[in-house]
């Protein structure tokens, strides 16, 4: 029986470059000469460092940049508060949201319910595992999710025939 995954997960090899290319471009701007402005990334958490509240702005704009020309779904970023650190310096975390929460989930499922489509859909973990008897019947449920479902970025992997 033909099925499908749906999932929210960042690519995060593209998260690491586009890390990077900010970290680059960062060191190099004129505006950032001779400041502590720099951003780290452990796994799934960034933290974006900044000698004032103007330049955590500019680094986020920095970044956001950088993953958008990457092709990373901005939704997958959420802030956390600022921090003082010693003297005027901040810092800053952002996490990367992986998963499909349980409301998110249960939407994606009542959403798929409402449609009257030949297909099941059931909540495994964080993915929701579609099936059906027609390949053409799943094709319809993507459509119908990625025009439904703006709250995430969803993705859709591991589709068997």
């Amino acid at each position: 029986m033909p099925s499908f995954d749906v999932v929210s997960e960042a690519d995060l090899i593209e998260v690491r470059n586009a890390v990077e290319q900010a970290n680059k471009e960062i060191s190099t701007r004129f505006d950032f000469k001779g400041s502590d402005a720099r951003i780290e990334q452990k796994e799934l958490e960034l933290t974006i460092f900044a000698d004032d509240e103007f330049k955590v702005g500019q680094v986020q704009d920095v970044l956001i940049n950088k993953l958008s020309k990457r092709g990373v779904d901005l939704r997958f970023l959420e802030y956390g508060k600022k921090e003082k650190m010693s003297g005027d310096k901040l810092k800053q975390y952002a996490t990367i949201r992986k998963g499909i929460t349980g409301d998110l989930a249960k939407k994606i499922v009542k959403t798929i319910k409402d449609s009257k489509l030949k297909v099941q859909a059931s909540i495994q973990g964080d993915t929701v595992r579609v099936s059906g008897a027609k390949r053409d019947t799943l094709q319809d449920v993507i459509a119908l999710l990625k025009k439904e479902v703006a709250d995430a970025p969803l993705s859709f992997n591991n589709f068997r025939d």
